[in-house]
């Protein structure tokens, strides 16, 4: 079986304009490299597709059996939905979640409100389009583009404690990332990721990893680009956590509910931030999650619980497979 990889690279999207975290969810040559010997190692043939006109030109003139889809599109908040549209119209299988969760997930907002329907608990929010608007909702808050991932928007000054802080913070936003912002009331305690596999009813959590902060109090922490960046030297990522595992089976169940809620496919990462009570709230799910060997959140998850990196990638292809009949 030829698989073919869809992705965008940070160096072939480049571009002076716009903030300095623009091309932030965008892979490295590396990773891409790493997931095609994963798949190699599995036994499959391989082939680059890249992403944007140059993919669209590979699927019409030689579509492979599969796309295994790493791309984050660009341009707008359906960007994410970009590729699996276009197998869809092409008839070409494909991993991951399809077009209508990758553009409903990528939207905080909308993700939000499935959510919430589903009866998962979720920070009070409020999306604001402009600068000055009044701000229903308790402080202290923090602030993020409403359709970015990988924390584009988020920085260590998100959290504000009253509205001249946040309300300069949304003029940046406003400016910066042309979209309306998400603000919600912060959760000041333990930053929690689940990592699930699966489709459906056989979804299933591959475990819960804290992100616990080393250089600032819980209370104060974002999980933000610049802590990202840093990645260990700033945070402890804990697998599983110190925390009592009736708390830790209720925030799986909460992810699992959020997950087929939001009809997630084959991977995705769910993140969730414990309330002043210790009650689990629902942030956002990623169903793209970063595949970085040794440092994308999902990767981390699956090597402590034993799960080498080849085998997360042909676990992710062998339930798509499995999944559409190949």
């Amino acid at each position: 079986m030829e698989v073919g990889i869809a992705y965008d690279l940070r160096s072939g999207l480049a571009r002076d304009d716009g903030p300095d975290d623009r091309l932030e969810e965008f892979d490295a040559a590396d990773t891409v490299e790493a997931v095609a010997a994963a798949l190699e190692a599995c036994g499959y043939h391989v082939r680059p597709l890249g992403g944007g006109r140059a993919l669209l030109r590979e699927l019409f003139d030689r579509p492979p059996d599969l796309v295994f889809n790493m791309a984050e599109g660009d341009g707008t908040r359906s960007r994410e939905a970009h590729v699996p549209a276009a197998c869809e119209l092409l008839g070409i299988p494909y991993t991951h979640s399809d077009p209508l969760t990758l553009a409903a997930t990528l939207d905080k907002a909308v993700a939000k409100q499935l959510v919430a329907a589903a009866g998962v608990a979720t920070p009070r929010w409020q999306v604001v389009h402009g600068a000055g608007e009044e701000i229903a909702l308790e402080f202290p808050v923090i602030a993020k583009p409403v359709a970015e991932g990988s924390s584009k928007g988020l920085r260590l000054s998100s959290r504000c404690d009253a509205t001249d802080e946040l309300q300069a913070h949304l003029v940046r936003l406003l400016r910066d990332y042309r979209q309306p912002v998400l603000v919600e009331e912060f959760c000041p305690g333990p930053e929690l990721t689940v990592g699930i596999v699966g489709t459906g009813a056989a979804a299933a959590p591959v475990g819960v990893m804290e992100i616990v902060p080393r250089q600032v109090p819980l209370d104060r922490f974002v999980y933000s680009v610049e802590v990202k960046r840093l990645s260990e030297d700033a945070v402890e990522y804990r697998s599983p956590p110190d925390l009592p595992a009736a708390l830790l089976a209720q925030v799986e169940e909460a992810a699992l509910a959020a997950y087929r809620a939001l009809g997630c496919r084959d991977v995705a990462r769910v993140d969730f931030r414990l309330d002043a009570a210790g009650e689990p709230r629902f942030l956002e799910v990623n169903p793209l999650p970063g595949l970085q060997p040794g440092w994308g959140d999902v990767v981390l998850l699956a090597e402590r619980r034993g799960i080498g990196y080849d085998e997360l990638i042909g676990t992710i292809v062998r339930l798509a497979r499995e999944r559409q009949g190949l």
